[in-house]
């Protein structure tokens, strides 16, 4: 075997739905091979929230057998209040080589690990310079399917060579022949992300970017996408999914709510949740309220209070989630349902008694659902979550449409009929997209097995690692 030990560099975006699944990554190559090591640079963005630090200690204290090979370096706190992540990663450049530097120079002996790479989060795209200041190979991690970043390399590739704008489409009732997709995309459920007049020239300069890395590794598994992996030729994709910390909330810090659970039939319960950046006005509240109450279904919906106009910020829990309510909703329906604040996602999807997802489909979402068998109800919200809609219920069948093309800012209101009969749909489901959903959990849990296709995929990326050092 090769005696040689590699130094990874990973520059993941600080925010959890990033950061969890980055850091599960790491967790899987060191796992599968002694000869591997890895740093993590923690950036600290203006958003950044007290989870995120909470996170990394709670990994460290927690990951005891890999504590020699896998470390955590925060980097110095950005001062600027203006925020873009093009000049945020540009500012960051500097701090991000001396902490390389340092790594580098501490590890300078015959038998230390040897630098052999970064893996950088699918946002970061200018801490390629620094990979090649350094001589080493760049590779993304793509924390959205492969679908989503099929799309967003076509949207470039066509705006570069035929001045296509997706903007320009996003009302219109056109229809988009995708090589990654099976299925003619409708332009109305383009991502949000692709729609911001700001935001979508440092997307494709991004995808640009994409195609000078040695390879991509993708949170996904060839069972699932597998028309989207195989429609790409460079660079070389890496589907290792589905990554998933499926320990991270656990039972005992939700009592409550898993009792409530516990006390409820076995697949009863239609789970509501849209993320932790998902929130609704007191209107869309009322108009779900009306939905749960007429389809006569169990419920657990979790709700949340919306930032100030205008502020960036998370989310935060109502302290009397009856003042955005209907009146009497809650005495109404307390045998039947229960209303919460933020919601242990992972454990609740694993609790037997629930059924059915209303999601918001961010693609660790989609991924929990599926690795625990619940069919989705989709109303996307914002980032990169109408395309995932789109695909759940469109291109893989794996999901019933409440909405495809909502976005948060759109002022919409969905009424109540129209997710009462969504909700029906995805409760009343019929056997055979249950099935469909089960088969697929099944296909989930034996890609990471040993033989199966990730576990594969994952030997193959390692293999790369090592001879990038040769």
């Amino acid at each position: 075997m090769n005696k040689a030990q590699a130094q990874l560099v990973f520059v993941p975006i600080p925010v959890m739905g990033h950061l969890v699944s980055t850091v599960e990554v790491a967790k899987l190559l060191l796992t599968r091979d002694h000869r591997l090591s890895i740093t993590v640079l923690v950036l600290e963005l203006p958003l950044t929230n007290s989870k995120v630090q909470n996170y990394v200690e709670s990994v460290q204290d927690s990951s005891s057998t890999l504590s020699n090979r896998l470390r955590f370096i925060d980097l110095p706190k950005d001062g600027s209040e203006l925020f873009d992540l093009s000049s945020f990663f540009e500012r960051q450049k500097p701090n991000v080589k001396d902490a390389v530097l340092k790594i580098t120079q501490s590890e300078s002996s015959v038998d230390s690990p040897r630098l052999a790479g970064f893996v950088l989060d699918m946002f970061c795209t200018p801490m390629i310079d620094v990979a090649n200041e350094f001589g080493v190979p760049s590779y993304f991690f793509c924390t959205s399917g492969a679908a989503f970043l099929g799309f967003v390399l076509y949207e470039q590739k066509i705006h570069d060579e035929a001045e296509f704008d997706a903007i320009q489409f996003k009302d219109s009732d056109t229809e988009l022949l995708v090589p990654c997709l099976i299925n003619p995309f409708p332009a109305r459920s383009t991502p949000s992300a692709m729609l911001n007049k700001e935001r979508l020239p440092y997307l494709r300069n991004a995808a640009r970017r994409f195609r000078e890395a040695k390879g991509i590794i993708v949170n996904t598994f060839l069972e699932l996408e597998s028309h989207a992996i195989e429609s790409f030729e460079t660079p070389p994709l890496y589907p290792v999914g589905p990554i998933l910390n499926v320990e991270l909330d656990g039972r005992n810090s939700h009592q409550e709510i898993m009792q409530w659970l516990d006390d409820q039939p076995v697949a009863s319960v239609v789970f509501l949740c849209f993320g932790s950046m998902g929130s609704f006005g007191e209107d869309q509240l009322k108009e779900i309220a009306c939905a749960l109450e007429h389809s006569g279904h169990r419920f657990l919906w979790s709700i949340r209070r919306p930032p100030p106009p205008g502020k960036q910020a998370f989310p935060t829990d109502y302290e009397d989630p009856q003042e955005v309510l209907p009146e009497g909703f809650l005495e109404r329906t307390a045998a039947v349902g229960k209303v919460i604040g933020w919601a242990p996602q992972v454990a609740i999807l694993a609790h037997p008694a629930v059924g059915g997802f209303v999601s918001h489909c961010g693609w660790n979402s989609v991924l929990e659902s599926i690795w625990f068998g619940v069919p989705i109800a989709t109303w996307p919200m914002y980032a990169e979550q109408q395309f995932n809609a789109f695909e759940m219920v469109t291109e893989l069948g794996l999901a019933v449409e409440i909405k495809m093309d909502y976005r948060n800012d759109s002022g919409v209101i969905v009424n109540c009929n129209e997710i009462e009969r969504g909700i029906r749909s995805l409760m009343e489901h019929d056997s055979k997209k249950m099935k469909k959903v089960k088969e697929m959990s099944e296909k989930s849990r034996r890609a990471l097995m040993d033989g199966g296709s990730s576990y594969c995929c994952l030997g193959r990326l390692i293999k790369n690692f090592m001879d990038d050092l040769t």
